[in-house]
């Protein structure tokens, strides 16, 4: 018997201690409370000149949900959870993809904020917004779809850990997000992994933050690096010493009396505060009252934003707060962004480039805050009361076997070997028989088995800050400027942080002014009108910027106006012109990849798939990471037969971006093409679940196909959408005008041309070609042009209004398409008397209902 219970202790030993843990991995439902959001704006809203968080606020093709009914109801969420002994959390694809809290088991303290009720407010960029946990802030500040349904799946992986992924493609640039959260089996901390992909041909700018909420009250603390002395405003507008200011107004709020502005209790106002200059991989949070905090941990290179906001612990903070939950209290955000380090701060992304980052972040307990903290665990070292030393040490995982020391100097004071694990920190107060500076101090946490250091703390010498950088002052006027340097770059400032209330132009045409010939500015105006389907006016600049870097009969180093000029001639269907122009793009290894790629779809439209076998294959020389090029050569290689060099092509990006849906289409097509029917359905199957019967999933899947002259692929996927879109009529016309079935265009063209308008908002460059060959079979398509007008509004203003009145004079009770006629005279022209009449029809062709 006492063998019996010998054996059962090791296999004990064996299972719980030598293999990691499990992790779990559940999607269940979970009932809240919820304050219900009304249906979203059936029209569309074009830009207004407002500002959102520093930058314009463009809502089109985005839908308004702002509005809400006052209503409380018990509402059944989904919610998909994942665990292991240390830690608990849960992501929440319905809103937003959020990760909704995280908690520490082994005190049960939520380390991430968690809000019991879903109560929504108007903080979001397009209205609803709710508080806690962390808000994935991609492309910009508070994700438009921030309040929306996003595309998920899970996976398991090698090592035992498991991840859910969420992402979604941003349509307003054509840009895709994913994050993979990921749990281990034996760590108490949690990674989530970034991915940002340009899908488009385009340079875009981008900002990406992590908005992570943490429950706070009197006894919290923000934690910075030691080394972080000073920090700023948004833009970089103010800046004070931390974590004391003795400010007198920054940003509204006065720190002149001496304020320790770590802690939340001191800032009675709504702020924030952005380290200047991040020089570590760590910040946090903790809550001395509970001994329970929260770290974050980065690469400080990438991830280079570290910020505290709060609503302030005044009256009015604690007003606006009351709103956003019932019982959860106040929060502060202690918010990471990677290539980032203000907002706006956005930077920029080459075509087809992926941006790429990993953050963490873990509970910390038991040391009373934190000086330092890496991947191992965190550190505190502090001086106490008579002569004394505290030093506190927190582990993500279980050490049988560690050693920690202090140090006075050089001189080992204090040593003792110790285990530690997450549910067991470590903490001493060391009684020093000498005299000591806290600067001479050096404590480390050693793993003896394998003898690898796994944080250290010794206190930096700071020199105080004699001197604050300077506030940025804002845009210098045009005129203001000496040279066409100066002017060029303030506008390429203008366009990069998508200032609201300036416009890059002015300062592009008066680089010109002075310089006609300018390389940089002609293609940057090139690129303004190529990015709003302006080709004719953008092939103009871009032959100016040409002529000029061709000089000479010079081979020029930079070849992006040559690329963007290739992009030109394609969108205008000169295919032969853009292929000489983007084969001389390729010269350049900036543009190397982005112009092969182009190079391809225009050898795959032609059907000739060993040339653009051999294009593709150039361009993943440069960029293996562009999913449009994996996939297509999926689709060449699928078209050529070579399915099992198509299936590894499938298993090379399906570890790094499993929501990509034309990878998984690909697959589907593969086994059916190659007689694997039963396993093909199947893969159908999950690929229809995943894309959530979502209309632009499908719609971005059909146009990459299209785009890459895959007709039948392209026009097989929009028959799998199940709505009511009637851009997908009208794309069905447009495969079947191509495929010269005559009759059946026509037909699609009128069943488009009789469902309605409402909550369609097409933004696609390419419909505009669909909707111009709806018109020539189906003249009398009135909303044919008003989609046109809609797209073009932001782009090519006169031109959309042209669309919008033949709509009417086509249409003419398309309440909509008046009512969009008063916003452009009103807006754009400034004809307040003409929008009125226009605003008047709408009005008494809605019976008064609001438009």
């Amino acid at each position: 018997m006492k063998k019996s219970i010998i054996t059962l202790i090791y296999l004990y030993f064996i299972i719980f201690t030598v293999f990691p843990q499990d992790v779990s991995l559940i999607e269940e439902s979970v009932v809240l409370p919820t304050y219900t959001v009304a249906p979203p704006e059936k029209n569309p809203i074009f830009f207004r000149g407002e500002a959102f968080q520093g930058a314009s606020r463009h809502y089109y093709p985005l839908k308004m949900n702002d509005q809400y009914t006052s209503e409380r109801i018990e509402k059944t969420w989904k919610m998909v959870v994942l665990e292991n002994d240390y830690i608990e959390l849960a992501i929440a694809p319905e809103i937003g993809g959020k990760l909704y809290y995280a908690k520490d088991k082994t005190n049960d303290y939520h380390f991430i904020y968690k809000n019991n009720v879903v109560r929504p407010s108007n903080i979001g960029m397009t209205g609803a917004w709710v508080s806690g946990g962390i808000e994935w802030c991609v492309l910009h500040h508070h994700r438009a779809s921030t309040f929306l349904p996003v595309d998920y799946t899970t996976t398991e992986n090698e090592d035992g850990s498991k991840t859910i992924w969420v992402g979604e493609y941003e349509p307003r640039h054509g840009m895709r997000w994913t994050i993979g959260v990921t749990v281990f089996p034996d760590k108490s901390y949690f990674k989530a992994e970034g991915r940002i992909y340009n899908a488009s041909p385009f340079t875009h700018s981008f900002l990406y933050w992590a908005n992570v909420a943490t429950h706070t009250n009197e006894d919290y603390q923000t934690i910075f690096p030691p080394s972080a002395q000073i920090v700023t405003f948004h833009s970089k507008t103010d800046f004070s010493t931390w974590p004391v200011s003795t400010s007198k107004n920054f940003a509204g709020s006065d720190f002149s009396d001496g304020v320790d502005i770590s802690w939340w209790k001191n800032t009675k106002e709504s702020n924030s505060f952005f380290v200047h200059e991040l020089q570590d991989d760590f910040m946090g949070g903790y809550d001395h009252g509970k001994n329970s905090g929260t770290v974050h941990i980065a690469n400080h290179n990438i991830v280079r934003g570290a910020k505290l906001w709060q609503w302030g612990s005044g009256s009015r903070g604690q007003a606006t707060e009351a709103g956003l939950t019932e019982e959860d209290g106040p929060y502060v955000e202690i918010m990471v962004g990677a290539y980032s380090d203000n907002q706006p701060d956005y930077s920029w992304i080459r075509p087809y480039e992926v941006k790429k980052w990993e953050q963490y972040w873990y509970p910390a307990k038991g040391i009373q805050g934190f000086k330092n903290a890496n991947l191992n665990g965190a550190v505190n070292l502090e001086e106490k009361p008579d002569n004394a030393v505290f030093i506190g040490y927190y582990s993500t995982q279980s050490i049988e076997n560690a050693k920690v020391i202090l140090k006075n100097k050089n001189l080992v004071i204090y040593e003792k070997s110790i285990s530690i694990s997450p549910d067991k920190p470590f903490t001493e107060t060391i009684k020093l028989n000498t005299n000591f500076k806290l600067t001479e101090l050096y404590t480390s946490i050693t793993d003896e088995a394998t003898k690898e250091l796994l944080v250290d703390y010794r206190p930096a010498i700071l020199e105080p800050v004699d001197k604050l950088p300077e506030p940025w002052k804002g845009y210098k006027s045009p005129e203001e400027l000496q040279t066409v340097e100066e002017v060029y770059l303030t506008g390429k400032r203008v366009e990069q942080f998508y200032a609201p209330r300036y416009n890059e132009m002015d300062w592009y045409m008066e680089a010109l002014k002075r310089d006609p010939g300018d390389i940089r500015t002609n293609t940057a105006v090139g690129n303004h009108y190529l990015k709003n389907g302006d080709y004719i006016k953008a092939r103009s600049y871009f032959s100016k910027a040409i002529e000029r870097l061709t000089k000479d009969y010079t081979r020029p180093s930079t070849c992006e106006a040559l690329y963007l000029q290739g992009l030109t001639l394609k969108s205008l269907g000169l295919y032969d012109e853009a292929i000489d122009i983007l084969y001389r793009a390729t010269w350049d290894y900036a543009y190397h990849s982005a112009a092969y790629f182009q190079l391809s779809q225009i050898a795959a439209m032609r059907g000739e798939f060993e040339k653009a076998l051999s294009q593709i294959n150039e361009s993943l020389s440069t960029n293996s990471r562009n999913n449009k090029a994996v996939t297509l050569k999926t689709s060449i290689l699928r078209k050529m037969k070579k399915y099992e060099q198509a299936i590894k092509m499938v298993e090379t990006l399906n570890e790094s971006d499993p929501l990509d849906f034309r990878l998984q289409n690909e697959y589907y097509l593969i086994l059916k093409e190659s007689g694997n029917h039963k396993e093909a359905e199947e893969i159908l199957a999950s690929l229809n679940r995943e894309m959530r019967d979502f209309d632009e999933n499908y719609l971005d899947l059909a146009v990459g196909y299209l785009n890459d002259g895959l007709l039948h692929e392209a026009c097989e996927v929009l028959f799998r959408f199940k709505g009511n879109n009637p851009i997908f009529d009208y794309y069905l016309g447009y495969i079947a005008d191509k495929n010269n079935q005559k009759e059946s265009t026509l037909d699609y063209f009128k069943i488009a041309a009789e469902k309605t308008v409402d909550y369609i908002f097409p933004h696609r460059l390419e419909t505009i070609e669909v909707l111009k060959t709806a018109l020539k079979y189906n003249p009398a398509d009135g909303k044919a042009h008003y989609y046109i007008g809609n797209i073009l509004y932001e782009k090519q203003p006169e031109f959309a209004i042209e669309n919008w009145q033949k709509a009417v004079e086509k249409n003419p009770d398309l309440a909509v398409a008046f009512r969009n006629l008063g916003w452009g005279y009103y807006r754009h022209y400034g004809d307040v008397a003409k929008a009125i009449s226009y605003y008047e029809r709408a009005i008494d062709l809605t019976k008064k209902e609001a438009i």
